[in-house]
């Protein structure tokens, strides 16, 4: 694997349990870099997306890696600011 390019992972519109359990698998999986994580689709802004952004976030960190979240929109960037999580999730900017 090429470590030099960052690894990016997506979530789409309604991750389910076993979708964010896959991504999370395979940012365990990866060497210790850079992973972007693409959250445009996300929708609606609700826990729920909170809930995997924060899995994503844990499963990143237990490995030695940098996860910036990518795309994020109003709504989801507000729901973070709200539940306190925006600087928590590196989200600031995103």
């Amino acid at each position: 694997m090429d470590t030099s390019q960052p690894l990016v992972v997506t979530l789409t519109a309604r991750p389910t349990g076993d979708e964010v359990a896959q991504l999370c698998a395979e940012i365990r999986a990866a060497p210790p870099g850079e992973v972007v994580c693409e959250v445009g689709a996300l929708a609606p802004a609700d826990l729920a997306a909170v809930d995997a952004l924060a899995r994503l976030k844990l499963a990143a960190g237990r490995r030695g890696h940098r996860i910036r979240f990518h795309g994020a929109g109003p709504d989801l960037r507000a729901l973070l600011l709200l539940t306190g999580l925006d600087g928590t999730l590196g989200s600031r900017g995103v």
